[in-house]
């Protein structure tokens, strides 16, 4: 055997380098394949230039629903406890207060103070005609109606205004009120109405004496007798329908 045929053939720095190289290159790039791009959408990727998705239609009316079911709270929450508007169905208040005027009526002065002589009050009488209505959904919207002064009031609700309180005497002579022996001064009549049919009494503890400033068209106390205290809603403060005729309204003194 001759030196050149036992001699090893070198391996070859190049192809070597080569082979190593090609793998490597190919693993990168198999990566760089994988790897999403800047500004990619993906699946889990729910934003899309960071802006929000527009509501449907199903969360606008949801929170139409929110919303009304909330001013309904409020305003039986108001209704019950402050201020509530009243509409006036008859005319036994003319000329102060005409039909289709609507009133606001306040709460709170008499549940820390008294009622005073030419109040004008709203109170709760049982006059056993029309019955309320036994439909839930009606009572509910006549009541929502009422709070707000667009539907008539109950057939119990009476508007008057008061002229005796407990310890008043109260008589009528030649068509005048006397109180305690004194003529009333009732400027809100008008000129020349009188006042009749009314007898002699002392208001009891707890009652009140009311009458309509209509007296020749007034259901009151000279035909159902004094009031009960309990039973007064609120006073009537001011007028604020028709525009018109918006105005306060004030005590006979």
């Amino acid at each position: 055997m001759s030196q050149q045929e036992q001699e090893p053939e070198p391996h070859d720095p190049v192809t070597t380098e080569v082979e190593g190289g090609g793998a490597g290159d190919a693993t990168s790039s198999a990566y760089a394949d994988t790897a999403p791009e800047a500004g990619d959408t993906t699946p889990g990727n729910t934003e899309q230039g960071g802006g929000k998705q527009p509501a449907g239609p199903l969360a606008v009316l949801r929170e139409t629903a929110l919303l009304v079911a909330l001013a309904i709270l409020l305003a039986v929450i108001f209704k019950t406890f402050l201020v509530q508007a009243f509409y006036i169905p008859s005319a036994s208040m003319t000329p102060t207060l005409e039909v289709s005027d609507r009133v606001l009526v306040e709460k709170v002065s008499y549940r820390f103070g008294k009622v005073h002589d030419g109040d004008v009050i709203v109170f709760v009488h049982d006059t056993g005609l029309a019955p309320e209505p036994s439909n839930p959904v009606s009572r509910f919207l006549g009541g929502l109606g009422q709070a707000i002064g667009v539907a008539a009031p109950s057939n119990r609700d009476f508007i008057k205004r008061v002229i005796g309180t407990p310890g008043d005497r109260i008589t009528c002579r030649g068509g005048q009120v006397y109180r305690n022996g004194q003529a009333v001064k009732e400027p809100y009549l008008d000129p020349g109405t009188p006042t009749d049919n009314c007898r002699p009494l002392t208001v009891p503890d707890g009652k009140l004496y009311v009458l309509g400033d209509n007296r020749t068209n007034s259901e009151d106390s000279r035909i159902f007798g004094p009031i009960d205290r309990s039973t007064v809603v609120g006073r009537a403060f001011v007028r604020i329908w028709p525009i018109n005729h918006i105005g306060w309204l004030h005590r006979d003194s």
